[in-house]
């Protein structure tokens, strides 16, 4: 039986490693077409490349920055001109700084807020127009549980967060008569390098993995049209015990 991710067009940010790119996987393997981007020239093309190797030219991409508009502007309609149209848009592309208020730079704030929160906002303000001329469409934004849970040192994450959750619970209101479905995901610990170097720790088995959050991803597209999970939390199962 086909998969109903057949043929659909996929934009994932921040899709060259981590998540988003496991994101990406999982939706070629459905059979969608994906468009990606990342901010590394050189991380975008390795991405595309192993990509391909199993997806052919059913996956592509370019070089944007979310916190610049007119970078999401050109992704979202490079994407369209590539593949004929837009079914879903995965607002990945994030970053962490963790750092006490008072140690914070304001260039430090203005960049995650930028990315983790503006980003979205581009992308989703170009990209809904185009959906509904599509008859509908599906919006993740992959938030975190630190969208709801404060933390010291997590200002402008937690901050970010909390507002990815509001400013999604809104749109979804906003454009849920157009066909357009919208949901927002919120993992636990999730064992990428989000915040370290690439091999520079060990991996910890105990945590979530990108393929974990690619799956609610794909789960979530193929829920009945008629009932929408708006909102799904993601935990390790079985984290350390706490001493």
């Amino acid at each position: 039986m086909a998969s109903e991710l057949k043929g659909k067009v996929a934009i994932v940010t921040g899709g060259t490693r981590g998540i988003g790119y496991c994101i990406a996987q999982a939706l070629l393997a459905e059979g969608a077409r994906v468009f990606l981007c990342g901010r590394d020239s050189a991380r975008l093309r390795a991405a595309l490349e192993n990509l391909a190797a199993t997806a052919g030219d059913r996956v592509d991409g370019m070089v944007a920055d979310v916190r610049r508009y007119e970078d999401c502007r050109k992704l979202i309609h490079a994407a369209v001109e590539r593949f004929g149209g837009l079914d879903i848009l995965v607002n990945n592309a994030g970053i962490g700084i963790m750092k006490p208020v008072d140690q914070l730079t304001p260039e430090e704030w203005d960049a995650t807020i930028a990315t983790n929160l503006s980003g979205p906002f581009y992308c989703c303000r170009e990209a809904i127009p185009l959906m509904r001329q599509r008859g509908g469409g599906y919006i993740f934004n992959i938030s975190s549980l630190a969208g709801t849970n404060p933390f010291a040192g997590g200002s402008a994450y937690n901050a970010s967060k909390f507002g990815v959750n509001g400013f999604s619970e809104a749109m979804m209101q906003d454009v849920r008569y157009d066909g357009i479905r919208v949901s927002y995901i919120m993992p636990g610990s999730v064992d990428t390098d989000f915040a370290a170097a690439p091999g520079s720790r060990p991996r910890e088995t105990w945590k979530l993995t990108g393929a974990d959050i690619a799956k609610a991803v794909v789960d979530l597209y193929k829920f009945p049209q008629r009932a929408l999970a708006s909102r799904i939390e993601l935990r390790p199962s079985q984290p350390p015990r706490k001493k």
